[in-house]
């Protein structure tokens, strides 16, 4: 029969993060941890012996977005503009959506759609990070926004959708 079965897919060898080589050597390790454990939170945040800190940060933000993709599928379902019809986490707080001209309120399932995207388009922009291997400074200072805004899908889902 062809194919890949489940058992065998994603099923090769490890490989020690320092024979590793390529521009993409931290998202590959990253995603390495993840498959082998992806309970094991402590061995996949600790960064390896002499990799740049903020790269590490960057990279990890990046797998962070790419696996949220999967949280906003299964909000479309119950996270209706009729119902949402602004991104909040409580009644006294509610959030401006940053991908319009002027921030300005949208139904939350929009906010969360923006919110990816944006950062998607950020963390993928040769501007910010033209580098995988080092980033600078003044690009780092992005990351710090776009954890502000995923956070507040988390606490809208928390306090809305649990």
């Amino acid at each position: 029969r062809p194919g890949t079965s489940a058992k065998n897919w994603c099923n090769w060898p490890d490989e020690p993060f320092d024979k590793m080589d390529s521009t993409l050597s931290v998202q590959q390790y990253i995603q390495q941890l993840i498959r082998k454990d992806p309970s094991d939170i402590h061995e996949i945040l600790n960064i390896p012996q002499y990799q740049d800190e903020d790269v590490w940060k960057y990279e990890h933000l990046r797998q962070f977005c790419m696996e949220l993709n999967g949280l906003a599928v299964i909000l479309q379902e119950e996270c209706q503009p009729k119902t949402c019809y602004q991104m909040a986490a409580t009644d006294q707080w509610i959030f401006l959506c940053a991908a319009h001209k002027q921030p300005q309120e949208c139904p939350a399932i929009d906010y969360v759609r923006h919110t990816l995207e944006g950062a998607s388009t950020l963390l993928n922009s040769n501007k910010y990070f033209p580098s995988r291997i080092n980033i600078k400074e003044s690009s780092v200072t992005k990351l710090g926004s776009v954890c502000r805004r995923i956070y507040r899908i988390f606490s809208h889902t928390y306090f809305n959708h649990r």
